[in-house]
């Protein structure tokens, strides 16, 4: 008999098939984006409200059914699943409500009619969610339980599968991702935030980048005055790619692997040690305004950008907790990094350009911790009421960043030194006007320490499987539609095409490559104003003929 672990994350789901009786993972699937549309968690829940959290529903259903039929045992096979992520991948994924997660205050909660909300462990029959023709007749579905309102499974994941929870010292843990959870222990007080960085933490969003995969640059680093990448294998292990000179692109010495594109670590580390060389004189902007790692992989000033606004946020967020506490920056003893750029990031370089918070005494990373909860629970390594009364247990006070009067100082600071160049006694001078510390010098001798080598965990025959069939096309009707074609040229994902079925013009969507709510530059350019993006509904492939 088998079990199947779900992480259901802001920028993919990873998927393990597990053998009962020997405790084996047989499989590892994994999607190189989320199946709905958005470039993080706030979009996600966006798309659900503005067309419906069934049609949300229906589509992360679909794909990890597509998932379900890459593994190697049938449905019927299956006799416990158990799903983690954060409160509101799990409510679209279970099709309850989400209002509450959307709109923040009480009054506004009951002008809308929304009651309470239990977001504690639920149990269904697998058919509940999959329906009668999935085989899931015998198969127990557990969605893990959330902490608080707006704390998730994945954010009790990193502190139970971590040390945080152990430590006596000052303990900061983040599950770095396009939405990135974190926590602040101080004495029996656990503060939480989470950051909706963007998508350039995890390669997307980079013009060049991919999510921490096979053929991904993960890590650069100097070399005879070159550098020299190191590319994911297919066992997810580093490997050593070619020596190259990022300024002119000629490479000295063939790698192992040639890269496909360019992970967030990747970025961080390429960041990292373009500043350290001297390369960047002022952010952001690139010698030439390009920095080249293999053919038609390039780096540019946009990037840099991009990449500053996710480091900034996390970076806003990591202080906004201390402030907020009421701790002096240097008090921090322990900070732990999970989940796949925390696991695969050079934790040096990262905290040199403020990923983390370079005054940490003690640096210790760790791998998806979503994924490795979920399994635990497939095995049955915690009882469910043990799972119940750990998320009973942590208390924790909650920072909502939006509204945060020192979350948004701080990131002002970080806009401007990543995008403009602010000199960082520049940036200290501006925080000791809002009453702030000062940002500590960096700790020169931190104790670095990492846990595992992989962030997933794989079995060791078949390693890891990327899901390609990623073609959930959503679309709605467009009323007087001039077939110009503008929104087309227009979409910077290409996921846009104007489409005839019956007589009728549809603008069609591939899910997981539009921008969805954050962007709607298809809708500001269409001349006709056809296209608004609100009576949208999922369609095969097969049913749309281009136009």
């Amino acid at each position: 008999m088998y079990g199947i672990a779900i992480d259901l994350g802001t920028s993919g789901f990873r998927l393990q098939l597990i053998d009962l009786e020997s405790r084996s993972i047989l499989k590892t699937i994994m999607t190189m984006k989320h199946p709905l549309p958005g470039g993080n968690v706030i979009d996600h829940l966006g798309f659900a409200i503005q067309v419906g959290g069934d049609v949300a529903h229906k589509i992360m259903v679909n794909t990890i059914q597509k998932m379900f039929d890459m593994l190697p045992v049938s449905p019927e096979e299956v006799r416990k699943i158990a799903v983690c992520g954060n409160p509101i991948q799990l409510s679209l994924f279970q099709n309850i409500e989400i209002r509450d997660l959307a709109y923040a205050g009480k009054n506004m909660q009951q002008r809308l009619g929304i009651g309470e909300v239990k977001r504690g462990m639920k149990i269904y029959d697998g058919i509940e969610i999959f329906g009668k023709s999935s085989g899931l007749d015998v198969c127990d579905l557990i969605v893990l339980p959330s902490i608080e309102h707006e704390i998730g499974a994945d954010a009790l994941a990193m502190m139970v599968k971590t040390d945080f929870m152990k430590q006596d010292g000052i303990s900061l843990v983040t599950d770095y991702g396009t939405n990135a959870e974190m926590a602040l222990k101080v004495n029996g007080r656990i503060i939480t935030c989470s950051a909706a960085a963007g998508p350039a933490i995890e390669g997307q969003g980079i013009k060049c980048g991919m999510l921490a995969s096979p053929g991904a640059i993960s890590d650069v680093n100097e070399e005879k005055g070159m550098w020299r990448i190191t590319v994911l294998d297919e066992q997810m292990d580093g490997r050593k790619g070619h020596l190259i000179d990022p300024l002119t692109g000629v490479i000295f010495e063939k790698g192992e692997l040639s890269p496909l594109g360019i992970t967030g670590t990747g970025v961080i580390s390429a960041i990292s040690l373009a500043m350290s060389m001297g390369l960047i004189k002022t952010l952001p902007h690139l010698p030439n305004g390009k920095l080249i790692l293999g053919d038609g992989i390039e780096l540019s000033d946009k990037d840099i950008e991009e990449a500053g606004k996710a480091i900034g946020a996390i970076r806003a967020a990591h202080l906004t907790l201390l402030v907020e506490a009421g701790l002096k920056f240097e008090d921090l003893e322990y900070m732990y990094m999970s989940g796949a750029s925390g696991t695969y990031v050079d934790a040096d370089k990262a905290r040199k350009i403020g990923l983390a918070p370079k005054f940490a005494k003690k640096i210790v990373q760790f791998g998806n911790t979503s994924l490795d909860l979920a399994k635990d629970v497939v095995l049955g390594n915690y009882e469910l009421q043990e799972i119940q009364e750990l998320a009973d247990r942590i208390k924790a006070d909650h920072i909502m960043l939006a509204s945060n009067e020192t979350f948004k100082n701080i990131y002002a600071c970080e806009l401007a030194y990543w995008n403009e160049g602010m000199p960082e006694e520049v940036y200290n001078s501006f925080l000791e006007s809002y009453n702030m510390p000062r940002i500590p010098s960096l700790e020169l001798n931190p104790l670095f320490q990492k846990r595992v080598k992989k962030d997933i965990s794989s079995s060791e025959s078949e390693g890891i499987e990327i899901m390609q069939d990623m073609d959930t096309i959503i679309e709605e009707e467009s009323f007087g539609c001039m077939g110009c074609k503008i929104c087309e040229k227009e979409c910077p994902e290409n996921a846009i095409k104007i489409t005839s079925k019956n007589g009728s013009v549809y603008a069609g969507y591939k899910a997981h490559l539009c921008l969805g709510m954050s962007c709607k530059r298809c809708i500001r350019i269409c001349p006709a104003k056809a296209i608004h993006y609100r009576e949208i509904r999922p369609v095969s492939s097969e049913d749309l003929s281009v136009m």
